[in-house]
């Protein structure tokens, strides 16, 4: 018929001409530096919008949770890969850069998030992105930088102003301060949750896991 015609004419339209446009930007914007002021193009919000009247808004966003996804993945593997004494400083700096360019994702793709994600899916589009690094980035690395923080006797120096960030980046992305109360209360007051007796033995199990990988690394 007719209209699955036009319908996937509409489609390619958005794969050849809507999205590439749209990753171009999302990519440059995952890049920057959270000092660079890098503003946001009337043009990329248009093509959204264009997007989301022609009914493309699930494919959309799809296509940017995945485009971000990957990012994640491969901002994770790079910790993954990067010394003990740096790992602090990485985290911090990979999480304050991914909030820093979520401030310009997040208006971007505003219209998105009015129409479908807050309409639809009764979500924001932040939190979703938000939720994206927890699961791809501190989840996998939070046992290891719950450790090197209690470690208060490094044998190397970590910015108390560095501590404090990633802490409280950690308690914004979930609740892992039931894990460790006595380590979160002491940045974050208001903080001293009852002790939950199972998550206490898991984080018991984690500490020694750790202790050892990190003596084994000569820690």
């Amino acid at each position: 018929s007719l209209h699955t015609v036009l319908n996937a004419m509409a489609v390619e339209d958005y794969r050849k001409n809507h999205w590439p446009n749209l990753e171009k930007a999302v990519d440059r914007l995952l890049i920057q530096n959270p000092t660079d002021h890098i503003s946001v193009s009337y043009a990329q919000i248009y093509y959204v919008y264009k997007c989301v009247c022609q009914q493309h808004s699930e494919l959309l966003y799809n296509d940017l949770t995945s485009k971000i996804t990957g990012h994640l993945q491969q901002v994770s593997a790079h910790l993954q890969a990067s010394p003990l004494e740096n790992f602090i400083e990485n985290f911090n700096i990979a999480l304050t850069q991914y909030i820093a360019s979520l401030q310009c994702i997040v208006p971007v793709f505003m219209y998105l998030n009015k129409f479908y994600i807050e309409s639809k899916l009764n979500r924001d589009l932040r939190e979703d992105l938000m939720k994206l690094f927890a699961d791809h980035v501190a989840e996998k690395h939070v046992n290891t930088l719950m450790l090197l923080i209690k470690a208060r006797s490094m044998p190397f120096e970590v910015q108390p102003s560095t501590m404090a960030s990633v802490v409280k980046g950690l308690y914004s992305l979930q609740p892992w301060a039931q894990l460790a109360p006595d380590l979160f209360s002491g940045f974050i007051p208001q903080i001293n949750p009852p002790a939950v007796e199972s998550l206490l033995q898991d984080y018991a199990a984690h500490d020694q896991k750790l202790q050892m990988e990190l003596s084994m690394n000569g820690f």
